[in-house]
């Protein structure tokens, strides 16, 4: 659910789906593009190079966050059928914009909801969640 607090922040409260949150969100989106039209002389050849030295770090991360992504998708349905078949209880996060700020477990899938109902209308009337994620909430 998205709301927005007095002060025209953007929250969003929802449930956790996974037991986990992921640790390398947005890796592939920061890194940077190439330069284009390189040509096939020994210059572009060493420019090329020394590139794929700077790029090297950037692709290791992306290869990281691809093979997080590829796990998350494969334990998801795995994780959705052990909340419903042994009644795990449910973790319901506010994100001030996308970063986690607070985070609580909240009980079965009708009382998350009741309290996503509740932390949401708390956010817009102004009483905002402490900050008890740690490390991100600080960003």
């Amino acid at each position: 659910m998205k709301v927005k607090d007095p002060s025209g922040q953007t929250w969003r409260v929802t449930r956790r789906w996974v037991p986990w949150r992921r640790r390398l969100k947005g890796v592939l989106d920061s890194m940077p593009s190439g330069p284009g039209g390189l040509g096939d002389d020994p210059v572009s050849l060493v420019i090329g190079l020394v590139f794929l030295v700077i790029m090297l770090p950037f692709l290791i991360l992306g290869v990281v966050a691809l093979i997080e992504l590829l796990s998350l998708l494969l334990v998801l349905p795995f994780a959705l059928l052990a909340r419903v078949l042994f009644g795990r209880h449910w973790t319901v996060e506010a994100r001030r914009g996308f970063t986690i700020w607070y985070d609580e477990p909240a009980g079965d899938w009708q009382a998350s909801g009741l309290r996503i109902h509740a932390l949401a209308d708390e956010i817009r009337r102004g009483q905002l969640p402490p900050a008890s994620v740690s490390g991100e909430a600080a960003a």
